[in-house]
């Protein structure tokens, strides 16, 4: 066993306790998994502040001085400490509501301390609230450093497991680890993209010596990471090229009986483009593993039951996995549509399916009666298993790894399905090589005729009244409305507040109109029922976090209002987007 591969109960100060916790809260098991919890911020600790140029614009900023006078006021519930604390040229409050009897027992006046927080003004008087406070020493006089920031939750936080605290740990570790940390990648490439190397960037990463390292240990570390992302595509790639037959669909008899008599509209010319592309691969004699890129209502779903139909007219049977039970319902319903034309038998397989609806399903797989079934996770265990599975088309790729994907292929003894992954999300051709460095890309640029495209803006705070004038005419004119709330990393309860605080103000100014609210500390049933309800247009206005990123189809709802948009990432955003839309209408 190496040694990072060593429990963290047994690093000085961990125990079998707090491993139990930081392995329930943080993932975190091993010496290795511990060194690799990465800060996500820095506290900037490289100067000392004169108390005469602090104002409350400010961010954190660190003094140093005395306490002058400690103060209680008020009773019970609404008690503070209040400390006067000088350095000679200006004043400040520092101010704790909390853990007041352990501040007490810390804090005395006449001492030199360092303090570090976020100034705020109170009347006409600059204070801090639950500052950070320690005597002042040799090492820290001389200032300097940047602190890391790491990761927590408030369980952690409660049983005093502060950030502090995972300073003291990685500083523990780091002494021990240094003769153990090996570098990784070959020299020949270190030289030439000029990385620093494995030990530095490690240690830099934790403390920086200053800016400049800590921006070399995070490009080395990125640049590693994505190095053997690739390695391990390029391996795959290679192995499954060489390795992998595919199924011989060239028989395309029963799609041509489809463009004749079933087609509802023309296919654009990137449609048709795609589909020849996924053609190609089917008849190659080689596994397909392509990714099907397209923007919301660009059509992806009549292009995958073109390939699902080439699969079955080559008697084989067609799979869709969906990462929500949602996602796979409707499309359930859209495909059914179609299937049902053709005669062609399909099922839905959810998690909520009884097991007695089930059994029949498995029968019908078994013997190759049932043509294409549409699920969620569902689809990946043991029991379903398939006569002869030609085609598996996998919705919303980032929702599932890659063994979940393989286990999918896994479903057929001799051959390996053709494989096409369909997303939403527009990835820019080299990243998405990075990602899918595994798949071949095939790309729909237009929309049907009709689709007008979604006009997005941005707003301030300061703008609230007319955006809710805007919301008023587009409940108005009947339209629905989706109202996106940021989850917060830092704090579970804080998420909730702000989801509620919202729900509120939007109930306040439209006291009318029936709103939904959904987010992810709801059980599923409540959620499916709220989210069925504003499908079903009960409700106008959908309050929600982003949970709803992933496919909900309501071809009403026109409008989307993102707040804090500057907290999602961008392949959410566009997610999100997608939600709207999806009708003729013009969408916001």
């Amino acid at each position: 066993m190496s040694f990072f591969d060593t429990s963290l109960e047994f690093l000085k100060g961990v125990g079998p306790q707090r491993a139990a916790l930081l392995q329930k809260e943080l993932k975190l098991f091993t010496f290795g998994d511990l060194i690799q919890h990465y800060p996500f911020r820095y506290e900037d600790r490289t100067r000392f502040y004169s108390l005469r140029e602090v104002n409350e614009l400010m961010p954190f900023i660190q003094v140093k001085g005395k306490i002058t006078d400690i103060e209680l006021i008020g009773d019970k519930f609404k008690r503070r400490l209040v400390a006067y604390f000088t350095d000679g040229e200006g004043e400040i409050e520092l101010v704790w509501f909390q853990g007041i009897n352990w501040v007490m027992q810390k804090v005395k006046p006449n001492v030199d301390y360092v303090v570090f927080g976020k100034p705020s003004r109170y009347g006409s008087k600059l204070s801090m609230a639950h500052p950070e406070i320690d005597v002042l020493t040799e090492k820290s006089e001389k200032g300097g450093y940047l602190q890391p920031v790491y990761p927590l939750t408030d369980k952690l936080r409660n049983r005093y497991i502060d950030n502090k605290f995972i300073i003291k740990l990685q500083q523990d570790l780091l002494k021990a680890a240094i003769s153990h940390i090996r570098e990784t990648l070959p020299a020949s490439i270190v030289q030439e993209q000029k990385l620093i190397g494995k030990k530095e960037a490690i240690i830099n990463i934790h403390f920086p010596r200053n800016n400049e390292w800590l921006l070399s240990a995070q490009r080395r570390l990125k640049f590693e990471e994505l190095f053997f992302i690739q390695l391990q595509l390029i391996k795959l790639k290679l192995v499954r090229q060489g390795k992998f037959k595919g199924m011989v669909f060239s028989d395309t008899a029963i799609l041509t009986k489809f463009y004749k008599e079933h087609l509802p509209f023309d296919l654009t010319n990137a449609q048709k483009k795609v589909v020849r592309e996924i053609y190609t691969d089917m008849k190659s004699g080689k596994q397909m593993n392509r990714l099907l890129q397209g923007d919301v209502g660009s059509g992806k779903t009549i292009v995958a039951f073109i390939s699902i139909l080439l699969a079955i007219g080559g008697d084989a049977q067609a799979a869709l996995m969906a990462p929500t039970e949602i996602l796979a319902q409707q499309h359930y319903a859209n495909l059914k549509k179609y299937a049902d034309k053709m005669g062609i038998p399909i099922a839905l397989l959810t998690g909520s399916v009884k097991k007695s609806a089930r059994k029949p399903i498995h029968e019908q797989l078994v013997d190759g009666t049932l043509k294409i079934l549409i699920g969620t996770h569902a689809l990946l265990e043991e029991e379903v298993k398939f006569k002869k599975l030609g085609l598996a088309i996998i919705d919303e790729q980032h929702r599932f790894g890659v063994a979940q994907r393989s286990k999918l292929w896994q479903k057929n003894a001799d051959f390996y399905p053709h494989v096409l992954v369909m997303t939403a999300t527009p990835i820019p051709r080299t990243l998405a090589m990075t990602l899918y460095g595994d798949l071949e890309i095939s790309v729909i640029d237009e929309l049907p005729k009709g689709r007008k495209p979604i006009k997005t803006t941005h707003r301030f705070d300061s703008h609230r009244l007319q955006v809710n004038g805007f919301i008023k005419t587009q409940l108005e004119v009947g339209r629905q409305i989706y109202m996106v709330y940021p989850l917060i990393e830092e704090s579970e309860k804080l998420d909730l507040k702000h989801l509620m605080d919202g729900y509120e103000s939007i109930a306040r100014a439209f006291p009318d109109v029936p709103i939904s609210i959904v987010h992810g500390q709801m059980k599923p049933e409540a959620k499916d029922y709220e989210m069925a309800r504003f499908v079903k247009g009960e409700t106008k206005i959908m309050v929600a976090t982003t949970v709803i990123e992933v496919g909900v189809d309501v071809p009403n709802a026109s409008v989307m209002v993102i707040e804090s948009a500057q907290r999602f990432g961008l392949s959410q955003m566009h997610q999100l987007r997608g939600r709207v839309g999806r009708g003729a209408e013009q969408s916001y």
